[in-house]
């Protein structure tokens, strides 16, 4: 790779300072290459590579794309893919000891598995709501005693319905919505405390939950963590052997610098480079510093989604792609409309 090359697509990671961090990939910048924008260019180097997922998780690689373009798809997942939460909370009884707002504000945090596409956004000034843009859950609870104590201090063996989770919140169909949707398709995520209760108190709460966006409120993200990193790379400029090599590998995280034997000689090699994360500590050793470059490709996105359980991953960064796309076709429209305005203009 040529000095050029290396500075159009890799961050440098220097003992003291980070270089190369500014895109230079655009017409004009360096003679001989051509870094105009191209849509079949695009296609022929945008590449999505799904490396885990699971229920809750999904890692994946976004390769080919501006940091400006993986940017804006973290932020869409944050903040723009629409969820269902509870808004409104009606108390009938609270007699726990939890102030009515700070309950208010933590059953609003939690989680409803409902899918949002199935539902319209609640209309402003609607306190009421309708079937087709509110969910109802019932929450009634109270704590009493056990009736056969044991011999024992564990609040779970002395007493009753003391923990309150959101297995206690029951859903209740508001219009035609039984006919709909059945039993488990509509419920907060499973397990999670709300409070704690003692003989003689209770709760008594009606809930309303609406559709909204995690810009209006940290409540509809439908995400706990939306992150990227970019992909280390990891050069040996000369061969490391020896007692060199062993310390070289405990410079970087398991499973980055393996080590063989060649002819009874330790010798490094770079094994896994995506595992590392990034943190010089090679530079601490004199006599190892010159023997490794460290880069970041700077347009190979490492993305990892955790969803808060109320849409599996893959959906959300579906969800996230549809939104991205509706922002350009809408960003398209509004540039015609605007040419089209100033060509019509007479002077």
């Amino acid at each position: 790779m040529d000095h050029i090359e290396e500075i159009r697509t890799r961050v440098q990671l220097l003992e003291h300072t980070v270089d190369n961090v500014h895109s230079t990939d655009f017409p004009g910048s360096y003679d001989g290459y051509d870094d105009t924008w191209s849509q079949s260019k695009f296609e022929k180097n945008f590449i999505i590579n799904i490396i885990d997922i699971n229920e809750d998780n999904m890692e994946f690689d976004m390769i080919g794309v501006d940091c400006s373009i993986a940017n804006a798809f973290r932020r869409i997942l944050l903040s723009e893919v629409p969820t269902m939460a509870i808004e409104k909370v009606f108390v009938y009884n609270n007699t726990s000891i939890i102030q009515d707002e700070v309950l208010a504000h933590r059953l609003g945090l939690i989680p409803i598995k409902a899918d949002p596409r199935l539902f319209e956004y609640r209309q402003e000034g609607d306190t009421e709501g309708s079937a087709e843009d509110t969910i109802e859950f019932q929450l009634k609870v109270k704590c009493t005693k056990n009736p056969q104590p044991k011999d024992s201090t564990r609040p779970d063996e002395m007493y009753k319905d003391h923990k309150v989770t959101t297995n206690y919140m029951k859903w209740v169909p508001v219009g035609d919505q039984a006919n709909i949707f059945n039993a488990g398709d509509i419920r907060p995520v499973d397990d999670i405390l709300i409070a704690k209760l003692r003989p003689g108190q209770e709760l008594d709460l009606k809930m309303h939950c609406v559709k909204g966006v995690g810009k209006d409120h940290a409540k509809f993200s439908p995400v706990a963590t939306a992150s990227y990193r970019l992909l280390p790379e990891i050069i040996l400029t000369r061969p490391v052997e020896g007692e060199k090599a062993e310390r070289l590998q405990k410079c970087f995280s398991p499973g980055v610098i393996e080590l063989d034997n060649i002819d009874g000689v330790l010798r490094a090699r770079v094994a896994n480079p995506r595992r590392d994360t990034c943190s010089r500590e090679v530079f601490r050793h004199s006599d190892l510093k010159n023997c490794v470059k460290l880069n970041r490709v700077r347009n190979h996105f490492i993305f990892s989604v955790e969803s808060t359980g109320i849409l599996p991953p893959d959906v959300l960064v579906s969800e996230a792609i549809k939104v991205l796309m509706e922002k350009c076709r809408t960003m398209l429209s509004e540039l015609n409309h605007t040419t089209d305005s100033k060509s019509t203009e007479t002077y």
